[in-house]
């Protein structure tokens, strides 16, 4: 028998003994002949059902304490009653916008109405939900009437008991007792992937219940909490979720696996003004304590240390001796005379405990310092190149509004000076005109940035018409008024050594320095 021959045979019983193996499997029900038949076993289906069992509790339970909130404003006179242009709404098709613009009718005729939500805290009728639902555009003026729905129909108007901006959170209150209410649970224990219900009235569509995880903690949304960049002071510690949010959705509760609410809805990210799966909402126990000051005293106390803050960029960590990129960095001082300037802390300091915790964001600081109320000591351990220092600071009350605008100060465009490609930047003396109308502080003049290098060391961290008056660090720290002056630093240094400069900038109308650290040649 040839080779080949045998070879065929082997195949052939082979396959025999496989399929002959099949049948005895499947008489013996050890398998199934056929594709995605087979069905989920118990075991699989009762976590499921559970889930879906809690969601629904959950549901059942918080809807009843949650409200619709509609606000009306009146036209104003003077230039807001003038004829206008119809506004064109968000989300219109290419080509129909002078369909909408066509309607163009005295805007004294159209009182603006808006549309949120809120939920109960108190039986007798206090109602927690957001500073932009009940305010006009300007996020100050109330709204001439807030008028309250619930689940069982019952309407009520509204009085506005208080409303922060800095913080986005605004009380009202309801006449009548024995209203349903939401329990309030512990933001700061939840966990990033942990379930939560967002709960609302999104597009007009009461009792909107929608489910995600936690995305992320301790987000920054300048956008929501500091429009314009008007307030130092303003809150950068938010929830991220991707539970579906939508417009109409401020002010409902983000709502945990416990059926506790975490936080207020607020904000979403979306280029087109609708879901895209990525949602915030303000923390409950920020939210609660404001609430209480509402309440208590019809304003916010906001504590605070009278610094500029910035999170910690590799850079500064390594100027200031942080072997891990984390803490907070002292950007400047509002003012000549506040807490931590007092107690002797520094511009350039890296903040890494506060109050016996850990710091190691922005978000992180300001929850810790809004714990406390104005007047209280905390302790402060920061670095400074190096060295580890302590300082007890008393908390001030932060202004209510902080305006940071535009300077008339010139703008010296097409200024030359001297190159420095250590640092990708161009810098020129700062003339005797430019100091006199910007009124710097002489004898220390600096000198002026007048172009930054694309992809260089000092994008995005300096720009033109940025003052540099100081090096901080290599130590020791020197003055500088010329580009000369500076040139001698810089020629010491080699390409991965750090530099700590002072800068401000002739676009503000403080001028108010800040802390620029920088990688020669990175």
């Amino acid at each position: 028998m040839s080779i080949g021959t045998q070879r065929a045979r082997l195949f052939v019983a082979v396959i025999t003994a496989f399929a002959g193996g099949l049948i005895v499997a499947s008489g013996l029900n050890w398998t199934k002949l056929g594709f995605a038949q087979s069905r989920p076993t118990p075991a699989v289906v009762q976590p499921i059902a559970e889930a879906s069992n809690a969601f629904v509790a959950i549901a059942n339970n918080v809807t009843p304490a949650v409200v619709s909130i509609e606000v009306l404003s009146n036209p104003k006179t003077g230039a807001a009653s003038q004829r206008g242009r119809a506004q064109v709404p968000q989300g219109v098709p290419p080509g129909m916008e002078d369909f909408f613009r066509q309607f163009d009718v005295p805007q004294q005729q159209r009182p603006m109405r808006g549309q949120g939500s809120g939920f109960i805290v108190t039986s007798s009728g206090y109602i927690l939900t957001n500073n932009h639902v009940i305010t006009n555009s300007d996020r100050e003026t109330i709204a001439d009437k807030v008028t309250v729905k619930m689940l069982d129909h019952r309407v009520f108007t509204a009085k506005v008991v208080g409303h922060d901006r800095t913080t986005d959170v605004a009380v009202l209150k309801i006449d009548g007792n024995n209203f349903p209410t939401v329990s309030l649970g512990n933001d700061a224990a939840s966990r990033i992937g942990e379930w939560v219900l967002a709960i609302g009235n999104p597009l007009g569509l009461e009792n909107t219940v929608t489910a995600g995880i936690i995305s992320a903690k301790g987000r920054a949304l300048p956008e929501l909490m500091n429009p314009n960049n008007t307030n130092m002071y303003a809150i950068s510690d938010l929830i991220q979720t991707d539970a579906a949010i939508n417009p109409g959705n401020s002010g409902g509760p983000l709502v945990n696996s416990r059926g506790e609410v975490i936080g207020i809805n607020s904000a979403i990210a979306s280029p087109t003004g609708y879901n895209a799966g990525y949602g915030f909402a303000i923390p409950v126990t920020l939210a609660k304590r404001v609430m209480d000051q509402l309440i208590a005293n019809g304003r916010v106390r906001v504590p605070a240390l009278g610094i500029g803050i910035d999170d910690v960029s590799p850079e500064d960590a390594a100027v200031a001796g942080v072997k891990d990129i984390r803490g907070v960095l002292v950007r400047n001082f509002p003012t000549d005379d506040t807490p931590a300037k007092r107690a002797g802390l520094l511009p350039g300091d890296v903040i890494i405990t506060a109050d016996g915790q850990p710091v190691d964001r922005v978000s992180t600081l300001q929850r810790i310092v809004r714990n406390h109320n104005p007047g209280e000591t905390i302790e402060i351990e920061a670095m400074r190149y190096g060295q580890r220092k302590t300082f007890r600071v008393t908390l001030m009350e932060a202004p209510q509004e902080q305006t940071v605008a535009n300077a008339d100060a010139p703008k010296p465009a097409g200024v030359s000076g001297m190159v420095h490609p250590a640092l990708g930047i161009s810098v020129a003396p700062v003339s005797p005109e430019i100091a006199a109308q910007a009124r710097l502080a002489s004898p220390v003049r600096g000198v002026l940035v007048s172009d930054v290098t694309p992809g260089g060391p000092s994008d995005q961290k300096l720009a033109r018409n940025d003052v540099i008056t100081e090096v901080l660090f290599p130590l020791p720290r020197r003055s500088v008024n010329t580009p000369a002056e500076l040139q001698q630093v810089l020629s010491k240094l080699k390409n991965g050594d750090y530099v700590s400069l002072s800068v401000y900038s002739l676009d503000t109308r403080d001028h108010a320095p800040r802390i620029v650290n920088l990688q020669i040649g990175n």
